[in-house]
């Protein structure tokens, strides 16, 4: 949800955030997954958790099988959280951190199970920590944490799941692969076999990615094996889950800290043949905000008495790419025989004991709505090469077209100054003006889908907006079964404004949003922080 002041907002989402009920103990007890906010423990401190993964293990205080979180807190998550209007310029690392749950909502923090104490008891100038995961070691009954430590694959160890883990030993993966460092890398465990696999992509390039079983050679945790599974374009943030006795590998384009489309490969056999060979395929819902604006991270199997649910758990690297609210979003899959569907899902119910999941009430419907998941000024010449913002159409009617490369273009988003983001989210915004007088319209369809129904009843349309005079129109409208509603934004707004549009009737669950602009040579609006909930 959006607010006109982006510091409300946080404190508001963080009072709400995982306090609606207790630990999921019933089959009636569905527990909320709010995305776009900054998330906190139960106890109200802030979760720093990037890069890492979610396995299941037995708490040996208890006896009970729990959700153990493991991921990175780097310095600038801190910085970023306390001040979203700044991207962080560089990457130092804290420590790895675990937080344990039930239910997947609410999270206790447990201990910094690896600290930069810890490594520089063993190495000198650590530069880089991340992409992790952790296995249950049987052979030694000890876990073992692997994770990226600079051109090296570091594997500490640890008598319990929470720590804390001391060093064990650095690889050097050049003699498996060719270059000392993975490119991304998780863990994956097969809970039909208890296997665990170090899952990971070529150092250079990332254009291939391989698989090696995790186990014990010579009396050290150690890589048995390894198989190449995938040659063909680079692809980071490699990950994978099992469904319906098919294992899945994903994995993103190499665009940084940015989002991108989910890549995905299917195969019967965790070394594969993964098909289609050597092309990755883009997972159906993710191309209309790149996966809810993330990179791909790590899935969770949420199986219950009823169904199996995958959740994608991706990566936004809001610190270091300034594209929104929030470390973490988490989305639930569906699928569609053997072809997995991704619900780009602002806010969601999940009963992990039955493994349903459904729309929360608060649900914003907006596929990209803060304008973030674009990387670069629209229409773009560069990788990705775009004409139009992701998840929206812009029609012109009168002006300049819009045509890549061309200096008369209009250019679709505009990169909002410091000052801006004190009051909007993240660096872009949609931006409306040419050079010369012009008449066009920005939009977008929301309906229901095979997975997530747009129910028929009322909703609220509202967005941030600035703009100049010489305007000859300007709207925001919303049209659903024939019958059209519109605001007029009349007057010149220099500074944020927010604009709401109430008693939207849904019907047939489909629904047009947009903004109509009818403006003199140099006439400007930007317009951030689109939301298109159900009234209650």
């Amino acid at each position: 949800m959006k607010a006109p002041f982006i510091y409300f907002a946080i404190l508001l989402f963080n009072l709400t955030f995982f306090v609606s009920c207790k630990n999921a103990t019933s089959e009636k007890n569905f527990q909320n997954i709010k995305n776009d906010i900054f998330w906190n423990t139960q106890d109200g401190e802030p979760i720093f958790s990037q890069g890492g993964g979610i396995f299941k293990f037995i708490d040996p205080e208890t006896g009970i099988e729990k959700y153990y979180w493991y991921g990175v807190q780097y310095k600038e998550a801190a910085l970023y959280r306390n001040d979203p209007s700044i991207t962080q310029k560089s990457n130092s690392f804290i420590s790895v951190t675990c937080y344990t749950s039930n239910d997947l909502a609410h999270w206790k923090f447990e201990s910094d199970v690896l600290t930069r104490a810890e490594l520089d008891k063993n190495y000198d100038g650590t530069r880089w920590v991340g992409r992790l995961g952790v296995v249950y070691v049987k052979e030694i009954n000890k876990y073992a944490l692997f994770v990226q430590h600079d051109l090296g694959v570091l594997i500490s160890v640890s008598d319990k799941p929470a720590g804390e883990f001391t060093w064990h030993r650095r690889i050097n993966m050049e003699s498996m692969i060719g270059t000392p460092n993975t490119g991304d890398q998780t863990v994956f465990t097969d809970e039909d076999t208890g296997i665990s696999y170090l899952v990971y992509s070529y150092g250079r390039g990332r254009n291939k990615i391989y698989i090696s079983e995790i186990g014990v050679k010579d009396g050290n945790v150690d890589l048995l094996d390894c198989t190449q599974v995938f040659h063909g374009e680079g692809r980071e943030g490699n990950c994978m889950f099992k469904y319906n006795n098919k294992y899945y590998m994903f994995a993103s384009n190499l665009y940084g800290w940015d989002s991108s489309f989910a890549y995905y490969l299917i195969a019967d056999d965790v070394r594969g043949p993964y098909s289609p060979i050597n092309k990755m395929l883009i997972t159906p819902g993710t191309m209309d905000d790149y996966a809810h604006v993330t990179q791909t991270g790590f899935f969770v199997n949420v199986k219950g008495s009823k169904q199996e649910t995958v959740i994608f758990c991706g990566d936004r690297w809001a610190n270091f790419a300034g594209n929104g609210l929030g470390y973490n979003q988490w989305c639930p899959l569906s699928f569609n025989g053997e072809t997995p569907y991704f619900n780009s899902l602002n806010s969601w119910d999940l009963n992990v004991v039955t493994g349903e999941w459904n729309v929360a009430d608060d649900n914003n419907y907006v596929k990209n709505g803060s304008f973030e998941a674009d990387r670069r000024h629209i229409p773009s010449s560069v990788k990705p090469i775009q004409e139009q913002l992701l998840g929206w159409i812009t029609k012109i009617y009168e002006g300049n077209s819009i045509v890549v490369s061309s200096k008369d273009s209009p250019v679709l988003n505009y990169f909002n100054t410091e000052a801006d983001r004190k009051v909007v989210i993240g660096e872009k915004s949609l931006n409306i003006n040419d050079n010369v007088n012009f008449k066009r319209k920005i939009y977008q369809f929301i309906e229901s889908t095979p997975h997530v129904e747009l129910k028929d009843g009322n909703y609220i349309l509202s967005a941030q907006i600035k703009n100049s005079a010489n305007f000859d129109k300007l709207e925001m409208y919303a049209e659903s079964g024939g019958k059209r509603k519109a605001i007029q934004i009349v007057t010149e707004n220099a500074v944020w404004t927010s604009v709401e549009l109430k008693n939207i009737v849904v019907k047939n669950g489909k629904v047009e949003i947009g903004f109509w602009a009818e403006g003199k040579a140099e006439a400007s609006c930007q317009i951030d922080d689109v939301c298109f909930v159900k009234s209650h």
